[in-house]
């Protein structure tokens, strides 16, 4: 069931199912997700499903959204995953989002994080978000500019030793 509809693509629930894990299991070791996001330590099929039932599924269940996987509507493409993420550390909601290697470059992470956004205010009522990022990711950092969100300084989440960008991102209404 798709949540998100945008021009290009989907976004839906993550399954507890072989695709969804493959498909994770592929974007976690993806080299621009360890050098941008981290290296979870995820290398088997199983692994992978673990890490969606804890961390997607938990969230889900927990805060009633968490990231989605995006897909493209004119074929099914598993193109990635995105959505919302609430950490220690942080006073709200922050948006997340994460491409295959092969789908970098094409604006599908921007329309992602437009319909992410768009999701957040109109149908979970959320009202401020943040983004964190890894130093020195600037095509994320424009990414995040280029929908709003300003520059809110660095911040260290609990139990991390790596100093991130921090952006903040207001309704319009509250801006």
């Amino acid at each position: 069931m798709s949540l998100v509809q945008t021009e290009r693509l989907q976004l839906r629930l993550l399954r507890d199912d072989d695709g969804d894990a493959a498909a994770m299991l592929q974007l976690l070791n993806e080299p621009g997700f360890h050098e941008f996001i981290g290296d979870r330590g995820v290398r088997t099929l199983e692994q992978a499903r673990e890490y969606v039932q804890k961390h997607t599924f938990g969230s889900y269940a927990a805060n009633g959204f968490g990231m989605y996987a995006i897909e493209r509507r004119s074929d099914g493409a598993w193109l990635g995953n995105a959505g919302l993420v609430r950490r220690e550390g942080l006073p709200c909601a922050d948006v997340g989002y994460a491409l295959l290697g092969a789908y970098t470059g094409q604006g599908y992470a921007l329309e992602a994080v437009q319909g992410v956004l768009a999701y957040a205010r109109g149908t979970l009522g959320l009202g401020e978000l943040r983004a964190i990022v890894s130093q020195g990711n600037a095509r994320s950092v424009a990414l995040l500019e280029k929908v709003g969100f300003r520059d809110d300084g660095t911040v260290v989440l609990p139990g991390k030793d790596e100093q991130l960008l921090l952006f903040v991102n207001m309704p319009a209404s509250a801006a």
